[in-house]
């Protein structure tokens, strides 16, 4: 997906934080009684929600992370938007919200960067437009079960590198006091729930100076799955590795990279990682979304 850049907004780009910043407009289509809506722009930035609404109450919620960058020759390119349609669909799925039909979600992306074209951040400034789809239910209801009427919103912010100090290495802690996810569960989906109960082994490594968490698997703490913002994955040698599991949620970023290390001639790996590897890799590396 690509479109022509316009002026850009007056921001010090090479120094934006990882933060919400206000643009001009979100986007938003309603469900109910099974039809998506027409997309609607809108500039306020708040919505509103009814206090028995599902996804308050039992988490019925499921997002997706992508990003918009200036090319060398001034376009504006997303990067793989129909990988994040069809995970967003999944996750969907698993927490029984209908689906946002792929169209749809190409279509606010679309439309709301074209919208917000000015918060694209210049080539070479190492800075992104951050795009956030979500849907959640809104239909009241209190007893346990799906909500009757669903909103999709897609927003974006401009955005620097995720960590303070941009992209230097950082470190991580290993720990096997938190789980990430239970096996059989919705670890491999991207649902609030999931980053609400990373937040207490997030802070335990904060408290002790490592920005990231590297999760072990919950029934033995003997394999990796995953750091706490991203997936893990390692080259020894001439060889990609990162871990198997049901629980890790499957990132663009980590499928993009293998695709490029065989076009390298690199071996890639997909197999249950042993923590104890880790002192045998050459290079340990955090890839999100």
């Amino acid at each position: 997906m690509n479109m022509p850049k316009r002026s850009s907004a007056d921001l010090d780009w090479k120094n934006l934080p990882f933060d919400y910043m206000k643009t001009d407009y979100n986007i938003r289509y309603h469900w109910k009684d099974g039809v998506w809506s027409d997309g609607e722009l809108m500039s306020d930035e708040n919505i509103s929600l009814h206090m028995a609404a599902p996804s308050l109450h039992y988490g019925q919620e499921a997002f997706e992370g992508l990003k918009a960058f200036e090319s060398s020759d001034g376009r504006i390119v997303v990067f793989r938007p129909m990988e994040n349609a069809a995970r967003l669909r999944k996750s969907c799925e698993r927490i029984y919200i209908p689906p946002v039909p792929d169209e749809i979600f190409i279509d606010a992306v679309q439309k709301v960067v074209r919208a917000n074209m000015k918060y694209v951040p210049p080539h070479g400034t190492g800075a992104s437009l951050y795009i956030r789809p979500l849907v959640i239910g809104t239909g009241a209801r209190v007893g346990l079960g799906p909500a009757a009427e669903y909103l999709f919103i897609v927003f974006v912010t401009p955005v620097g590198p995720y960590y303070k100090g941009g992209f230097k290495p950082v470190r991580a802690l290993v720990v096997e006091e938190f789980d990430r996810a239970a096996p059989q569960g919705v670890g491999h989906c991207k649902v609030g729930g999931n980053y609400a109960a990373g937040l207490s082994g997030g802070q335990f490594g904060k408290d002790r100076g490592y920005p990231v968490v590297l999760y072990l698997d919950s029934a033995q703490k003997r394999y990796i799955d995953e750091f706490s913002t991203s997936n893990f994955i390692a080259i020894r040698d001439n060889t990609y590795v990162t871990p198997k599991s049901d629980s890790i949620l499957p990132s663009i970023t980590n499928d993009s990279l293998s695709m490029i290390a065989q076009d390298m001639g690199m071996i890639v790996e997909r197999r249950p990682v042993e923590v104890k590897e880790l002192e045998t890799f050459n290079e340990v590396g955090a890839v999100g979304t």
